[in-house]
């Protein structure tokens, strides 16, 4: 079973916007943080955004910083992602991801335990 489920993509157009849902599926856990990454075809997972429940700290990738935010409720270990003026560069599998081991960065595929299985995120001009 998929310990997380993302919800909320779908095809726009470029300008609009969108927001991703993600949640706990079943098991039980305690995270230390959760993020976003994205993976576009032929591409590799590129980090997106994270938040950490200890201090309630947001970080983002350069590339969405003022366009993209990022909430959540820790205890409920659920994640949200808004985003605004979308491009077509946007255009990707958006996955949620949870951190289980209070590590030092959230920036990273290797930070994170448990994965959601992406939804898509299609942008046109």
């Amino acid at each position: 079973q998929v310990p997380l489920v993302e919800s909320g993509g779908g095809l726009l157009q470029a300008g609009g916007s969108l927001r991703l849902s993600c949640a706990a599926s079943g098991r039980t856990f305690s995270s230390y943080g959760m993020g976003w990454f994205r993976q576009a075809p032929g591409k590799e997972r590129e980090f997106v955004a994270a938040i950490r429940w200890s201090v309630g700290n947001t970080y983002y990738a350069d590339s969405v910083k003022g366009r993209f935010t990022s909430s959540g409720d820790g205890p409920r270990n659920a994640v949200y992602l808004q985003m605004n003026l979308l491009k077509p560069v946007a255009t990707a599998v958006y996955y949620c991801a949870a951190n289980l081991q209070d590590s030092s960065a959230l920036e990273f595929t290797a930070d994170y335990d448990l994965w959601g299985q992406g939804t898509q995120v299609t942008v046109v001009s």
